[in-house]
């Protein structure tokens, strides 16, 4: 039950990732075609304004089909028509007409060679994959041509449509943030959640729901109980607790030293914060957080670094691990993942969202498009790059497993 929980709360982060897409490009007039959560073939589809939705079979993702990502170029005919030519060669006629329209950016006698093409195309009998190819190619030129196609659109709107997705999963992360600290996250209290075993707190006879009130005799808040303890440096501490109505003395205890510093082995509740104070502390643990990411992905050159890569099968374990420990952790790790997300497509690559954001900027500041063999190449390298860390997340999850 909970790897589907785990599951299902992947699949929502891209859901909001997505939908930022989708409702973004609405809203600044470029009009997504499909919405798809998963990639094809489609286990569950449907049409509804001209826009298709639907379910993949593949849930490693998910897209929004936005027309015209880039501008059309006589290649784009050769893919899609080359099979109805083939098979037959009285089409080859029409196909150069469009394809010499796109050379010469004449896109009027491009809309009408397509038109004089589909006619052509439904008067002859093609093969059935021959004649969907076709098809897609008629729609997918004049969508490539029409009002809303992106390759059209002024940088500002290219720019909203794309930089929607991650600042969605930053927006979710900032929601789940304050809400946490607004409920139980807050600040820590004095109250005892979980003992670890063979801890010294453990030996020293704490348990689940006393309340340290003091240390050495000096009284301590939920704040000052945790630097109390680091700052003690191994020495012995006498613990006043508060255990239902009565009072004991317990100890003296010795901290343990840990990577962390020294710790008692306790795991203390949270108290909420007032709502302002709580999108506050989103804000400040959703940059820190956003820091700490940004330098492992800069150790990733690194073996340390390597190893902090995980591919979906990680993910999912670490979520249905959260969801084992209470809806608590769960939500933290969801709020990381969304975080993560959030940046990995924000990295300079084609084909993640960094890299259109920053094609987009560079066509913007020349005031003309790059060519698209440009961006075919540095897609390849960029695929090339997010496969390979993928790879060696699998590598590292199947280590783990095993």
């Amino acid at each position: 039950m909970s790897i589907f929980i785990a599951i299902i709360g992947l699949a929502f982060l891209i859901l909001i990732h997505e939908a930022g897409h989708f409702f973004a490009s609405l809203a600044v007039g470029l009009r997504p075609r499909k919405f798809y959560i998963g990639f094809p073939p489609a286990l569950v589809r449907t049409t509804r304004n001209g826009i298709e939705y639907g379910v993949g079979v593949v849930p490693l993702g998910g897209f929004v089909s936005i027309p015209g990502m880039h501008r059309p170029i006589p290649h784009d005919a050769e893919r899609r028509f080359s099979r109805a030519v083939t098979e037959l060669p009285t089409l080859a006629g029409p196909v150069d007409r469009v394809k010499r329209s796109l050379e010469g950016d004449d896109f009027a006698s491009t809309l009408a060679a397509l038109d004089e093409l589909e006619e052509d195309l439904h008067e002859r009998k093609l093969s059935p994959g021959a004649l969907s190819s076709a098809e897609k190619g008629l729609t997918e030129l004049r969508d490539a041509l029409g009002s809303d196609a992106y390759w059209k659109a002024p940088t500002w709107k290219r720019l909203v449509a794309i930089a929607a997705g991650p600042v969605a999963n930053i927006a979710l992360t900032l929601v789940l943030f304050s809400f946490l600290a607004l409920t139980s996250a807050g600040k820590p209290s004095q109250t005892i959640a979980s003992v670890v075993a063979s801890s010294p707190a453990a030996k020293a006879g704490l348990r689940p729901g006393d309340r340290i009130v003091a240390i050495d005799g000096a009284p301590v808040s939920g704040e000052e109980l945790g630097e109390r303890i680091v700052e003690s440096e191994g020495r012995p501490l006498v613990l006043t607790v508060v255990r239902g109505r009565t009072e004991l003395e317990l100890g003296p205890v010795r901290a343990a030293e840990t990577q962390d510093g020294y710790r008692l082995g306790i795991v203390r509740e949270g108290e909420g914060l007032p709502p302002l104070e709580a999108v506050g502390r989103a804000f400040e643990v959703t940059g820190i957080v956003s820091k700490e990411i940004v330098l492992g992905l800069g150790r990733l050159f690194t073996s340390e670094g390597r190893r902090d890569v995980a591919s979906p099968i990680g993910i999912t374990r670490v979520s249905s691990d959260a969801v084992e420990q209470g809806t608590e952790s769960y939500l933290w790790v969801l709020g990381l993942i969304s975080l993560s997300l959030a940046l990995l497509n924000l990295l300079p690559l084609l084909p993640l969202d960094g890299g259109h954001i920053l094609f987009t900027l560079i066509e913007g500041a020349r005031g003309r498009f790059v060519k698209r063999e440009v961006y075919e190449r540095v897609s390849v390298i960029g695929l090339a790059v997010v496969l390979l860390l993928f790879f060696v997340g699998l590598s590292n999850d199947i280590g783990r497993l095993s």
